[in-house]
């Protein structure tokens, strides 16, 4: 991993991991449009919200037929490229060796898989109709999803903010990059009318908290499973088990002397002593004698 970032030790991970999934939930339920203990599925009709979503689908709607056709390539795009943004930094950190840049991307993938299980459990619960079938009139661009589809929060929302905020913390370089193109793909949802902006903020906020928590949490702790089981593509002399980042930066102790062998001399000792012999005889000078 290029850069570093210091979040201290494991008590203090645990702290800024908690905090962030405390901080998310409470956006949860001030966004909760409600549904707990209702007959039937939640219908939002009108507020903020709903208008907000009527000027931008109306203005959507004014616009060429190909943009919009692009806003709809768009909207899954974007999980796609955050995706295999994170499958080359995977495959990066293992072939540099870098077992912590592998623990991350992985710790990376396991929290957006948490964060859209959680998204589907929150639909389940609430069951919020979505706005292109319980908003009059609505000027939808993509199909609407089919009737038991629930709406809150957005799952494209959630996928695309995990994938974009675990990567800038991952590898902060990346964040210029990954943070706009997950904003895009969550607002785009709004755009092609199949999400209220309430939704789409409700999954952002959803999968910025897990995937700081489990990053912040996980990630350390896979770094020496990752060494075990990628050391065959690591390498043993440049795996590491140090915490997640550290890869490329450990040093290898060297290793400690061992016990002096004594030497016995030998035949092959002989020979060698006999030629220096006859060497420094027939280098020698003539002495010059008396006449």
């Amino acid at each position: 991993m290029e850069t570093d970032p210091e979040f201290g030790g494991p008590g203090r991970r645990l702290v800024v991991a908690v905090a962030s999934l405390l901080a998310g939930a409470a956006v949860l339920l001030w966004l909760w449009p409600g549904g707990i203990g209702e007959d039937g599925p939640v219908w939002v009709v009108d507020g903020t919200s709903v208008d907000v979503y009527r000027s931008i689908t109306e203005w959507v709607d004014g616009t060429p037929s190909w943009f919009g056709h692009a806003l709809e390539i768009a909207t899954e795009g974007t999980l796609i490229v955050l995706g295999l943004v994170l499958v080359w930094i995977w495959f990066a950190g293992l072939r540099a060796g870098d077992a912590g840049r592998v623990a991350g991307a992985m710790a990376v993938g396991v929290g957006m898989l948490a964060a859209y299980g959680i998204s589907e459990a929150l639909k389940v619960v609430i069951e919020e109709e979505r706005p292109c079938r319980a908003v009059p009139d609505a000027l939808a661009l993509a199909e609407c999803p089919p009737a038991g589809d629930w709406s809150f929060p957005s799952n494209h929302s959630t996928l695309a903010v995990s994938l974009g905020v675990g990567l800038a913390i991952l590898l902060p370089r990346l964040a210029a990059v990954a943070l706009p193109l997950a904003a895009l793909g969550a607002l785009l949802r709004v755009a092609v009318g199949v999400h209220y902006p309430h939704d789409v903020v409700a999954g952002a906020t959803l999968g910025t908290a897990v995937a700081a928590a489990t990053l912040l949490l996980l990630g350390p702790a896979l770094v020496r499973p990752t060494s075990v089981v990628f050391r065959r593509w690591l390498g043993p002399e440049r795996a590491t088990t140090g915490r997640a980042g550290s890869g490329r930066h450990a040093v290898r102790p060297e290793p400690a002397p061992g016990p002096a062998v004594p030497h016995t001399p030998g035949p092959a000792d002989d020979r060698v002593a006999a030629h220096d012999e006859q060497t420094l005889t027939l280098g020698e000078r003539p002495r010059p004698g008396g006449h």
